[in-house]
């Protein structure tokens, strides 16, 4: 799969797109021209504020893509990051949304000072 189409992938998971499935093209061309490290930062963002809605759907989709985002060829890390995507899904199956807003947010705070992005 091309980065572009990956990142389409992302942006239509990401957006959710409205009743007809279509994600606004405005959308779709901001999400095109970020880097990975952003749209991961966004992912994670996105899950941040589908915890605060209970948007359970929403988080799963979320914790999915960023679990096939992961690069095996480093797999000490990539298994590391797995399992806490893991774990945080548990937590939202059992609604302990508090545990999983904690890892996830402290992921997103260390990406974020890792590659200095803001957001």
């Amino acid at each position: 799969m091309s980065s572009i189409a990956a990142k389409q992938m992302a942006a239509g998971r990401a957006y959710g797109g409205n009743k007809e499935g279509l994600i606004p093209a405005y959308f779709e061309q901001e999400v095109l021209l970020w880097s990975k490290e952003k749209l991961i930062l966004k992912m994670y963002d996105l899950f941040l504020v589908s915890n605060k809605k209970k948007d359970f759907v929403k988080m799963n989709r979320v914790l999915i893509e960023l679990m096939s985002a992961l690069n095996f060829d480093y797999e000490e890390q990539a298994t590391r990051l797995y399992r806490l995507y893991e774990f945080c899904q548990r937590c939202i199956f059992q609604k302990k949304y508090d545990n999983a807003e904690y890892i996830i947010r402290e992921l997103r705070d260390s990406w974020a000072q890792a590659f200095k992005i803001e957001g």
